[in-house]
């Protein structure tokens, strides 16, 4: 197929399958037709929500294979990487729910065991899946059961370039000494979002791919062909209820069915849905194009610059300096951990390298970044996409605990600018910072406030008061400025662009805690441990009598949703500022 449905495909097989129980009581010579179904059907409804698409379209064989064979939910089917789970969503009871994914009140664009008892465990980060797995196949050996129950079978499909992360051989590593059993699929189909990297993928192509598994203890099988259902439901049947460990290798194509997506693996990973040909995008540029445009200028003017990214040059925007400066741009595989050693081993060697990394993700490497990176004070800088809420990817890429983790952390300087100018002077600044550095900023698009083609610096520290007004003082850390603004200056509030969480501009604060009754300090983040919590303890330990407010994020997962309704719910909407102000202006009266 080359182009993708705008109407819903006939699909009369598929819309029998309600359950996975249904799958496993058709005969076999009907799988080919559920497969074909449910691909044309998945092109249809991901085309309707947009969302992750051809991971899922790469494993549908594979997944009409483990649903007749496995007896769901009673064994264990564990989706690594969970961008490969929409065709197991389906054929699980959410056939109908699909076209809501990632929408508010619709099914999680992960597996989610809140959702569906056919999850079993919740996915968003990747190379969870064999400690997942692992972990439930030793609770179930210990499990006293009677004679005639079976113990559950544990399934753990890892691949779309999950296998590059230290975790997933941490697990195996470990599998062998518990005499448990456990079957792990390798989706092999040569990609994460970029192409797979490392000597790892090389191996797993040559003819002794199954000789290191061997060696760790696993039974290996294949390589098998993940899209000939004539052979695959028996070949799985056969090794996933054998006693033991058993890691079946199983080739696959990203986007199979979908020529353009089969063509462009990379590309169609994730797309839009379909919208009228009529419509325009006239914002400007992404705060991942800023990011981009910026290192590859920094990098001109200074041949120490390296670039590190724990494979999301797509998302992260590397691409440019990945084709202008490829001997200086190092994709480590999803290993967070790696990237962040990596970088303060390039630091010790007076190489400047900049880390560009998601907030949700730099999570995973926080032993790294305190004890590699600060505690050496070395100068790295880590360039923070996706700071904030992510609308539809949900709390598992929520960006909202960084200033909380990272400002308690000596040595280390952390920005929140407010706009695409901004950010670009705040790289700047972090970047010349002679030690640790971060700057955060959101995902998609700024207010508009493009920067030219300078490189300027922000004073250190130095916030950026915008109006002084009476009563109340408003700080706003980050791009959510923009959404109070208006508010403060109809009401007559002072405002400032804190730009700096760490250092805070203690002058500004001490000058204008003299003169405001109220502090009101707001955040797109959690408001524990956040930028706010930085200026109250300031305050308080400069005796501060006055009233603090903090807006941000309160102490809950923000559930997935467009980035508008997730900021309605946390009361971060521009009306719900402007009442909150309000509020508190009648409280001083």
């Amino acid at each position: 197929m080359t182009e993708l449905p705008r109407q819903r495909p006939s699909t009369p097989l598929l819309d029998q399958i309600d359950q996975p129980a249904a799958v496993r009581q058709l005969p076999g010579n009907d799988l080919p037709l559920l497969a074909d179904q449910l691909r044309r059907y998945l092109l249809w409804s991901v085309s309707q929500s947009g969302g992750h698409f051809s991971a899922g379209l790469g494993v549908i064989e594979l997944t009409v294979a483990l649903h007749h064979v496995l007896d769901l939910p009673h064994d264990q089917l564990i989706w690594d990487v969970g961008h490969q789970a929409y065709p197991h969503k389906v054929l699980s009871g959410r056939r109908d729910a699909l076209v809501q994914i990632r929408q508010a009140e619709g099914p999680a664009p992960f597996p989610s065991r809140d959702e569906s008892p056919y999850d079993a465990f919740g996915v968003g980060h990747s190379s969870t899946s064999i400690s997942a797995g692992l972990g439930m196949a030793i609770a179930f050996g210990r499990q006293t059961v009677r004679p005639e129950d079976v113990t559950p079978r544990v399934v753990c499909v890892i691949g779309d370039g999950a296998f590059t992360a230290g975790m997933a051989f941490e697990a195996i590593n470990h599998a062998a000494q518990t005499g448990v059993d456990l079957t792990v699929i390798l989706n092999d189909n040569d990609m994460s979002i970029s192409p797979n990297v490392g000597s790892l993928a090389t191996y797993l192509d040559s003819s002794h791919a199954g000789e290191l598994f061997t060696a760790l203890g696993f039974s290996y099988h294949g390589p098998l062909d993940g899209h000939d259902l004539s052979q695959l439901p028996q070949q799985l049947d056969n090794i996933i209820h054998q006693p033991g460990l058993h890691l079946i290798h199983i080739l696959t194509r990203k986007g199979k069915g979908f020529t353009p997506a089969e063509a462009d693996p990379v590309g169609f990973h994730a797309i839009a849905k379909l919208e009228p040909a009529s419509t325009t995008n006239a914002k400007g540029p992404k705060y991942s194009r800023i990011f981009s445009d910026w290192i590859c200028a920094m990098a001109v003017q200074d041949q120490r610059l390296l670039a590190i990214t724990p494979a999301m040059r797509e998302g992260s925007d590397l691409i440019a300096f990945s084709q202008q400066f490829p001997e200086r741009y190092f994709d480590v595989g999803i290993a967070e951990q790696h990237a962040v050693t990596l970088a303060a081993g390039m630091a010790c060697a007076s190489a400047k390298p900049v880390v560009a990394i998601y907030s949700t993700f730099l999570q995973r490497a926080y032993d790294q970044l305190i004890h590699d990176v600060a505690i050496q004070n070395l100068d790295v800088l880590f360039a923070i996409d996706r700071a904030g809420l992510v609308g539809e990817d949900g709390p598992t890429h929520a960006g909202v605990y960084d200033i909380s983790f990272l400002r308690c952390i000596p040595n280390m300087l952390l920005l929140c600018p407010s706009d695409e100018a901004e950010t670009r002077a705040a790289l700047t600044t972090a970047y010349h910072y002679p030690g640790p550095a971060a700057v955060r900023y959101p995902r998609g698009h700024g207010p508009g406030n493009l920067p030219d083609h300078s490189l300027p610096q922000l004073p250190l520290g130095q916030a950026r008061p915008l109006h002084l007004g009476q009563r109340i003082a408003v700080l706003a850390f980050g791009p959510i400025l923009h959404d109070i603004k208006e508010a403060a200056l109809e009401l007559n509030c002072s405002l400032a662009d804190m730009r700096f969480v760490k250092p805070l501009d203690a002058e500004l604060l001490e000058r204008w805690m003299q003169t405001h009754e109220q502090i009101v300090t707001i955040e797109e983040h959690a408001i524990a441990g956040g930028a706010g919590s930085a200026v109250a303890e300031h305050l308080l330990n400069k005796g501060y009598t006055g009233r603090i407010t903090h807006l941000g994020i309160e102490d809950r997962y923000i559930p997935h949703g467009s980035a508008e309704q997730q900021r309605q719910w946390c009361g971060l909407d521009r009306l719900s500022l402007k009442r909150r102000l309000e509020a508190l202006l009648a409280i001083s009266e």
